[in-house]
């Protein structure tokens, strides 16, 4: 019975994640098991319940994706992160957009708990790579900002996919960066974490990339271009 019911649940993602849930009647599932339809309300009483099922898989997959060893520059890390997290947004398209949204197949109550489950496990992974279970306001920001700047991202990529994503993996590491640095001018937490991070990067990697691109944004004599010497984040307002 718990086979059939994981293989309900295998071929109800697959629907989902190429069409819209609400264009994928319990017909649909029951053809594509290759079973009768009242065999599927069998294991599953309604599309609701089944759905929920397949969105707690899919979600259990998705926060699965943010595990990552705590080995190597964290720029590195995160970049792996990001091919995963968009791995997953390739494969689950539609599914995904209504994750997010709140798809009215499972209502936006339910939805809205099952991503937020999600977002607090990325939160906590991308933390204990900061070396932190703890953070204080400021560096929670950081990394809550960071978690809806991926969502909002994704979704805006998966509409016409006019960026290559590989360019939006890299922007999600340089924008997490650039959010810690910023945040580092203004609080000490911040600020140390910062410095570990870029103590461990180097200097021909991602944060070396970023800081050059920085650079380049203004002109040598321009009184807000860094000088050489200065170009680290986290040493502003020393």
């Amino acid at each position: 019975m718990e086979e059939r019911r994981r293989q309900l649940i295998a071929v109800a993602l697959e629907l989902f994640s190429r069409h819209s849930p609400e264009d994928v009647s319990i017909d649909d599932i029951a053809t594509a098991a290759g079973i009768s339809r009242p065999l599927v309300y069998h294991y599953f009483p309604s599309k609701r319940s089944l759905y929920e099922a397949a969105v707690r898989r899919a979600a259990d997959d998705l926060a699965g994706r943010f595990t990552e060893p705590h080995e190597g520059p964290l720029s590195g890390r995160l970049l792996r992160v990001m091919g995963r997290y968009f791995d997953f947004v390739d494969e689950h398209g539609p599914g995904f957009i209504a994750l997010l949204r709140g798809g009215s197949a499972v209502g936006p109550a339910l939805a809205g708990a099952v991503i937020d489950e999600v977002r607090q496990t990325a939160c906590t992974q991308v933390l204990a790579h900061l070396g932190t279970g703890s953070p204080g306001p400021r560096l929670a920001l950081v990394v809550r900002a960071w978690i809806g700047l991926a969502e909002t991202t994704a979704l805006t990529w998966l509409d016409g996919r006019a960026v290559p994503r590989a360019e939006l993996e890299l922007q999600l590491v340089h924008d997490f960066l650039a959010l810690a640095a910023v945040a580092a001018a203004h609080d000490a937490e911040t600020r140390a974490v910062v410095d570990h991070i870029v103590a461990q990067e180097p200097a021909d990697g991602l944060l070396g990339e970023l800081l050059g691109r920085l650079g380049g944004l203004l002109p040598p004599s321009s009184p807000c271009a860094p000088r050489q010497e200065a170009s680290r984040p986290g040493r502003t307002g020393a």
